[in-house]
């Protein structure tokens, strides 16, 4: 699939950031901004030629038939959105199960502009004691791939500042819909 995900980069113009996340076995992955539905499409690419096995949480409904066996494939964790239960300590056990995991998420919760990002990634992180990457799409420069990795501190409201402000310098593919 590695090769496969950078001959489709190079068909459609892209590049992917040309460092990889080494040493880091588990993370908390923070990507934006997060404008369209390529986004996940561009990302999932950027994660088979990277080497790296994102998972990501989805609501339920999503697995049925094929399309379930598909986003199971691809790393989709089905969650159950209409019970009480805590998304934090599913995600924080799925981190304690497995030797290796990058949990991708989208803080800002919506393709749509969004000042009030949701801070499930950040406890998700903290609480299990695993650092977040800070990735980017960026559709100006057809670029992506991890920026930096950062250690949550305890300050939900300064950290998720810090990384809004690496994020704010890439642009969806609607920018209007991105972070300020």
């Amino acid at each position: 699939m590695k090769f496969v995900a950078k001959f489709i980069f190079w068909l459609i113009g892209w590049k992917v950031d040309p460092n990889p996340p080494e040493g880091i076995q588990k993370c908390v992955v923070a990507v934006g901004p997060h404008t369209s539905n390529w986004d996940f499409i561009l990302g999932r690419l950027a994660f088979y030629q990277y080497g790296v096995k994102g998972r990501y949480l989805m609501k339920k409904e999503l697995f049925w038939g094929p399309l379930g066996w598909f986003l199971k494939c691809i790393g989709g964790i089905p969650v159950d959105r209409s019970k009480k239960n805590n998304l934090t300590d599913t995600a924080v056990r799925y981190f304690k199960e497995n030797e290796s995991m990058y949990l991708v998420f989208s803080p800002e919760g919506t393709r749509s502009y969004n000042p009030n990002w949701k801070k499930g990634f950040y406890y998700v992180a903290q609480n299990a004691n695993v650092p977040i990457y800070v990735a980017y799409i960026d559709f100006a420069s057809k670029t992506g791939g991890f920026h930096s990795l950062f250690w949550p501190t305890g300050d939900a409201d300064t950290d998720i500042q810090k990384i809004k402000d690496i994020l704010k310098q890439y642009k969806g593919r609607y920018p209007e819909l991105g972070i300020d």
